[in-house]
């Protein structure tokens, strides 16, 4: 015998199905409604402006630079002729950029916001470049990290450059410090 034949056994007691029936539309409707509501809540635009370009680029070489746990003073170097190259920036200005995203470093829970404002301003041959600029901040102290190594991996996948793309970016930057 089906169980819904017989009845249901909830808290001891046997119910029917007519009762359980009654029930079931408010159910339905509570439902429906919490899942109206959760689908206003994702539908609903965006209120975070995207990340500015400059401090997208700054934060992730950052932490392309302490992904090894240490940020030497040649990966600092790089780092400020990168932003000064990339941006047009003064010494001064780039060191002011990078000292107000270095906190930001330190408490960044995601890449994310960062690596989809790269995505969302850069055209792609851009991206590629920005791929460059990390493999560059990861020699600059004269080893690969595996960490390091993981990091660009994972951006790179973030921000759509394909794999040969990341591979060419880094034989680009070996052939420079070689030369």
């Amino acid at each position: 015998m089906h169980m819904y034949e017989a009845g249901l056994r909830i808290g001891g007691r046997r119910r029917n199905i007519a009762r359980l029936s009654r029930q079931i539309p408010h159910l339905r409707t509570e439902s429906l409604s919490m899942f109206s509501q959760l689908m206003n809540f994702l539908k609903a635009p965006e209120t975070a402006k995207p990340a500015d370009l400059k401090i997208a680029v700054a934060v992730l070489l950052l932490e392309a630079a302490y992904r090894d746990d240490s940020f030497s003073s040649e990966e600092r170097a790089v780092i400020a002729r990168l932003l000064r190259d990339r941006f047009g920036l003064s010494q001064e200005e780039a060191s002011q950029l990078m000292a107000a995203t270095e906190s930001k470093v330190r408490q960044m829970v995601q890449l994310q916001p960062y690596t989809h404002a790269i995505f969302e301003q850069m055209p792609p041959q851009e991206r590629v470049g920005f791929i460059e600029m990390l493999w560059e901040v990861a020699y600059a102290d004269g080893v690969l990290d595996p960490e390091e190594d993981a990091m660009i991996r994972k951006i790179a996948g973030l921000i759509y450059v394909e794999d040969r793309d990341r591979v060419l970016a880094r034989q680009r930057v070996l052939a420079r410090m070689k030369g």
